[in-house]
């Protein structure tokens, strides 16, 4: 037997074996008292093993959860003979009245010797709760305490069925954790025996010693908490808080005096949104978004569900949000200890604000977020790309006025109606991100589109219309009214990230009479949709975007050509060729005719020509040497360069555009 082998008895005798169940109910006397016969008897708790010791403990209702509530299954007496300061106090603590707990332990075994009734003690070391702060072991006691009824008047089943269908939860699994939570937590006890905190304003009878709560006393309380702070409890005397007919609920006893315990804190911060959100004109109830770590399902995000839901029936908020931790750039928590830790004002003196504002959109929350100096040095090259989109098209503007120079959608060429549809694309899955609190989708689809569709496609497109037509004329126009429109929409989307360069770009670019009144992009409408640049009521098979695929597609593979004549000494820049377009196809060949004014801007290109082959080719491209003679103002070569006797150097697309204003 275990127990035997412990103990070091080898010669014993098994008399016979009883089960843990024949025991229950039994009676047993007090070894310390042994005139007090039958006064305990035997429970069952499935806690209890039996793989040391005996399999038979004692069990202290007011010491701990699991034997309170064994002790309310059994109907068995909750006895608290310990004080608040750890000592026994109770006549029932015998002769060991005084002592602290952890003392008297040593006098209880040598009591029990002396008597005869011990048959064995050792020392053990086992798993027991500790304080957190000063790594005391903690001592359980059961003490009266103020608890919130989660059941009265269905407060748990309201909130069950508000967190279900009344609330939007980012993650979608935060609805099951909080669920599952509020479905098994006990009643909230309120109360804490703390020196500080918010008073809870109960009296104690002095006649038959009744704690109990009167929303007189409390009025009262609050009246004068609002003029002097909530420690006005603590510091008057308990007749200023007292209706003159006040009596004792339970005996009529007309004498009281304060108790002293505080609301939990959390409580506190649960209800803040009856202080903050209810107070302020501003603001609204519910509020759009609660936020915070993922850890508070089971804390703050409760404690301010439960409060509300039982003052207004309604939550306080519309969404909740949860997030990771963040960590270091291998996953590693971050410790003074490991050296791992990132200073977030070190992050601003060396990258900026708006580079930290970077980092956190363009993390998945969903997980831990991971930050390291190689992270960060990313996330700036992604940032100076962005603002070096928007100083181009910046330095494109200066003499743009948009209420007079603006060239109306009809007379846009089809490249500048192709980028407006892609803004309204990028628009309304970046308005779908910050709606749904994807921050991260949201960063990705504004630097794409900087980087792909402006500076890889676009910009680089324009730069000819931008720098060498005429200044007023419809062409460059035409372009600037576009990047205008781009610029206006992009700097909203990006303001709640990127809010200090947002701010800087609205301070520097053209505005329009609506926009000169607004005094921060960070007041300014969020861009809503353009019904003319969506092509609605086009079909899908019609609109821009559809037309122009083909030769979109057909951009990387042109790149590819130009380069490898590039590299084989062909040409220099792209403007130095010449491309020819071959097909069978009659509605392909239609189609690229219809684009041949177009094409040379699209492709980068002098010249693009269109030919009609029988041969079986679809999509072929031929590559050569540009005719004519290179202009030396716009690069572009031409067969009339030197016609003119008075520039016989620039084609006569530039000799237009100089002779114009």
């Amino acid at each position: 037997i275990p127990v035997m082998e412990q103990i070091g008895v080898e010669d014993y005798k098994k008399i016979d074996v009883i089960l843990g169940g024949d025991l229950e109910g039994l009676s047993y006397g007090d070894i310390f008292k042994p005139e007090r016969s039958a006064s305990f008897k035997f429970v069952l708790a499935e806690y209890v093993s039996k793989e040391e010791g005996t399999g038979c403990v004692h069990t202290a209702p007011g010491h701990g959860q699991e034997d309170y509530l064994t002790g309310q299954r059994y109907n068995l007496e909750t006895v608290m003979p310990v004080n608040s300061k750890g000592e026994f106090y109770l006549d029932k603590a015998i002769e060991f009245k005084g002592q602290h707990v952890f003392t008297a332990n040593k006098n209880i075994v040598d009591k029990l010797q002396h008597q005869g009734n011990l048959l064995y003690s050792e020392q053990i070391t086992h798993s027991y709760p500790h304080c957190w702060r000063c790594k005391t072991p903690i001592i359980f006691r059961a003490t009266e305490q103020w608890f919130m009824d989660i059941d009265n008047k269905d407060l748990r089943k309201r909130l069950l069925e508000v967190i279900k269908k009344g609330i939007q939860w980012i993650p979608a699994s935060g609805e099951e954790r909080i669920s599952g939570m509020v479905q098994l937590r006990p009643d909230w006890c309120l109360s804490r025996q703390r020196y500080w905190g918010v008073p809870i304003p109960a009296l104690a009878c002095n006649g038959c010693a009744n704690e109990f709560l009167d929303s007189r006393v409390i009025e009262i309380f609050a009246e004068a908490a609002r003029k002097e702070g909530s420690d006005v409890w603590f510091i008057r005397d308990v007749n200023e808080f007292l209706p003159k007919d006040l009596k004792c609920p339970k005996c009529e006893g007309k004498s009281f005096e304060k108790t002293y315990d505080i609301l939990d804190v959390w409580f506190d911060s649960g209800v803040s949104h009856q202080a903050v959100l209810k107070k302020r004109e501003e603001l609204d109830f519910p509020c759009e978004l609660y936020l915070e770590g993922s850890d508070q399902h089971r804390g703050w995000f409760q404690a301010s569900l439960i409060p509300s839901m039982a003052i207004d029936n309604k939550p306080p908020f519309k969404a909740v949000l949860t997030h990771g931790f963040v960590v270091d750039g291998k996953g590693q928590k971050m410790s003074k200890s490991l050296g791992n830790v990132i200073s977030p004002f070190d992050i601003i003196k060396d990258f900026g604000a708006d580079i930290l504002r970077l980092w956190v959109a363009a993390s998945d929350y969903n997980e831990d977020i991971r930050i390291s100096d190689e992270i960060l040095s990313r996330l700036a090259e992604a940032y100076r790309k962005i603002r070096n989109t928007a100083r181009f098209i910046l330095s494109n503007l200066y003499d743009f006025n948009p209420d007079t120079d603006k060239v109306s959608y009809e007379n846009l060429r089809k490249i500048d109606k192709w980028i407006l549809k892609r803004l309204e694309n990028a628009r309304e899955q970046i308005t779908s991100a910050y709606d749904n609190f994807e921050f991260y989708k949201a960063f990705k689809s504004i630097y794409a589109f900087c980087n792909e569709e402006l500076s890889m496609y676009y910009l680089d497109m324009v730069k000819g219309r931008l720098y060498t037509y005429a200044a007023d004329s419809v062409q460059r126009r035409s372009a600037q009214t576009v990047i205008y429109e781009i610029l206006r929409v992009a700097i909203r989307m990006m303001a709640p990230i990127l809010v200090f360069t947002a701010e800087d770009i609205f301070r520097c670019m053209p505005k329009e009479k609506n926009d000169v009144s607004v005094k921060s992009i960070h007041l300014a409408d969020w861009p809503q949709k353009n019904h003319v640049f969506a092509q609605e009521g086009v079909t899908t098979e019609n609109n821009i975007e559809s037309e122009l695929r083909p030769i979109i597609e057909m951009i990387p593979a042109i790149a590819k050509a130009l380069e490898e004549k590039r590299s084989c000494g062909m040409i220099g820049s792209s403007f130095d060729a010449k491309i020819n377009l071959l097909t069978n196809d009659e509605n392909r060949y239609t189609f690229l005719t219809s684009l041949k004014e177009e094409l040379p801007e699209i492709l980068k290109v002098s010249q693009v020509a269109v030919t009609k082959t029988g041969k079986s080719v679809s999509g072929a491209i031929e590559i050569n040497k540009a005719d004519g003679q290179k202009c030396v103002r716009c690069w572009n070569y031409s067969g009339l360069i030197g016609k003119d006797t008075e520039h016989p150097l620039i084609c006569d697309k530039c000799l237009k555009a100089i002779g114009e204003k």
